[in-house]
């Protein structure tokens, strides 16, 4: 096994399969820069290896895959991007594009980022005791790492846009209904059916494997070309709300443990 970043990412490899694990559980596994940075090396390093032919992202311990942006780390100032390396997006994943199948072993809550890392990925395996979410209209913010966009076009649209209007959470099993997700496995069984699933696609001619995700995705010189204007419309919408008292207030009211207080401006 390998350490990144003082260890906020783990990365290990069981034959064909890279895992790579956030390893912050005291924090909820919150994505900060280091995490960022560590998730970005490790798919610099899957792409550079031809024997790495799937790839498994996962979350420390059994209570969360992910809680999203460090916000303890927004309200002091702190970016939760890689330094120097802005481009790869939120925990670099979300909009740094490879050839290599991904797949999400959601050991716990995914909420608001950890539901927009789960959703880049290609697959989701998640276990039973796993929600997803989008909260952060709760905080004066919005899913700026893809989640406005992508979960409507992953679920049925005015269950998404519900979701993302009252920020509330649905479960692994509703999630397993409307198509969002592969699977549901047992608690404490997730990586072993996400490595299980990983194993099937890897025994596969990688070429034809990550072709086959080009074209399904619609994706030229490593870009997703239909995705393109949506980030482009988020990044700019997000510049726009940061501006705003309210996107000041969220992150302060969480971090002081009490209710924010809008003021629409």
């Amino acid at each position: 096994m390998t350490t990144t970043n003082e260890s906020a990412v783990l990365v290990e490899r069981t034959g064909n399969i890279m895992l790579i694990t956030i390893n912050r559980p005291a924090a909820r596994n919150a994505v900060n820069s280091a995490v960022s940075a560590g998730i970005g090396g490790a798919l610099d390093e899957a792409a550079a290896d031809p024997e790495v032919r799937a790839i498994v992202l996962t979350g420390a311990g059994d209570k969360s895959f992910c809680a999203g942006a460090d916000l303890k780390a927004i309200s002091r100032g702190e970016s939760v991007y890689a330094p120097e390396h802005k481009d790869w997006g939120f925990a670099g994943f979300v909009n740094k594009y490879t050839d290599k199948p991904t797949i999400a072993a959601v050991n716990g809550t995914a909420l608001g980022g950890g539901t927009e890392l789960a959703m880049a990925a290609d697959l989701i395996v998640a276990a039973e005791n796993a929600t997803f979410g989008l909260p952060e209209v709760k905080r004066g913010l919005i899913a700026g790492a893809g989640g406005v966009f992508r979960l409507p076009a992953q679920m049925p649209q005015r269950l998404a846009m519900e979701m993302i209007f009252t920020g509330d959470p649905i479960s692994a099993a509703r999630a397993l209904d409307v198509g969002l997700i592969n699977q549901v496995v047992p608690e404490g069984k997730v990586l072993e059916a996400a490595i299980d699933l990983a194993a099937r696609v890897a025994v596969n001619a990688p070429l034809s494997v990550q072709a086959s995700k080009r074209v399904a995705y619609g994706v030229v010189d490593g870009v997703h070309v239909a995705e393109a204007d949506r980030w482009d419309l988020s990044r700019a919408e997000w510049d726009l709300l940061a501006t705003s008292e309210d996107a000041k207030e969220g992150p302060r009211a969480f971090a002081e443990k009490r209710q924010p207080v809008w003021q629409a401006r």
